[in-house]
């Protein structure tokens, strides 16, 4: 049985799951990142969806329904499901992470290493070792979360997304641990950070620009949006907000971002904002969705996992929700 009839009956799996479980359609997603359930007053939308304006950023390709950042995935996302039976609605854009193996291969992959999940969760390979110290023959062969999917290259990552669909590269460590997380930094921090940075983000802008699809790069590292910046600066970028509005702010405005994508919780207007009291109390004022209006910027939301936060984020009035799951602009009684 050849690999692509392997991948595809693997897909149709999944579809049938999303359908016999009604998920395909509906609101019964999953529950994960402490996403809220109930129910709401507006059922005489039932099986649409909440808007056609908003859009729909498939996380990791949808990682909450198929094997994150593979191959399987992001062509599951960019289609709907198998063929003309889409289990759901295709993704506006597939978010994807990009990192460069020891080799200097670009590889789709999110965390630092192959075996251990970042926190100390299990592993989401049968492989191990840094991704960025390990050579691309292991790191390609690495078979993830046990479904057969191996990592992809980012080429190969390309090649199944149709151009019709747009593309987030979210750059990720290229391999050093003295990086700087979602925040501001001095300028001599960035300007030494860069040369780390600057042959991986040349690369992968040469790699994307042989494709037709328009391309959104995001990052929580100042220093990679700079070098994209730097080197093409037609390319839209986003800066990836972490746990700090002012930090976040500073760096979009340093680089006149394209687009904001921050968490959820930073949502003015939602049940959910400030959830954890984790926004600086001085801060707290400040909407994001004016802002946003305001500067001509996108405003993307991480990570929807329900349809009670995609309502709401909706109502609230941003721009694209960065989810795990296909369904969660629809809405049922």
């Amino acid at each position: 049985m050849s690999q692509h009839i392997g991948r595809r009956t693997f897909v149709e799996g999944t579809a049938a799951t999303l359908a016999s479980s009604g998920i395909a359609g509906s609101t019964a997603v999953q529950e994960s990142d402490g996403g809220e359930s109930g129910t709401d007053d507006a059922t005489d939308t039932e099986g649409e969806e909440m808007t056609d304006d908003t859009t729909l950023i498939a996380h990791r390709g949808f990682a909450g329904v198929y094997p994150e950042n593979t191959e399987l995935a992001v062509e599951a996302a960019s289609f709907g499901g198998p063929g003309t039976q889409t289990a759901h609605r295709r993704a506006d854009m597939v978010e994807v992470d990009v990192v460069p193996t020891a080799d200097g291969t670009l590889v789709t992959f999110h965390d630092n290493g192959l075996a251990e999940r970042d926190g100390g969760e299990r592993g989401l390979t049968d492989a191990e070792g840094l991704v960025f110290e390990t050579d691309t023959d292991t790191v390609t062969s690495a078979t993830v979360l046990g479904t057969g999917e191996t990592v992809p290259t980012l080429e190969t990552v390309m090649d199944a997304i149709p151009s019709s669909v747009a593309v987030n590269l979210e750059f990720k460590n290229p391999g050093s641990e003295d990086l700087r997380f979602a925040e501001s930094l001095p300028d001599q921090t960035v300007s030494t950070q860069r040369e780390l940075w600057r042959p991986y983000t040349e690369r992968t802008l040469d790699l994307v620009s042989e494709y037709d699809n328009d391309i959104l790069v995001s990052s929580f590292y100042e220093a990679a949006l700079a070098t994209v910046r730097e080197y093409d600066d037609s390319v839209p970028i986003a800066f990836l907000f972490w746990d700090s509005i002012e930090a976040g702010l500073e760096v979009t405005r340093r680089y006149d971002c394209d687009a904001m994508h921050v968490p959820r919780n930073m949502v003015q207007g939602t049940s959910f904002f400030n959830d954890g009291e984790s926004i600086e109390s001085d801060l707290r004022d400040i909407d994001l969705v004016d802002i946003a209006d305001d500067e001509d910027r996108d405003l993307n939301v991480w990570t929807v996992s329900t349809w009670y936060q995609a309502r709401e984020l909706v109502q609230a009035g941003v721009d694209g929700l960065i989810s795990d799951y296909p369904t969660v602009l629809s809405v049922q009684d």
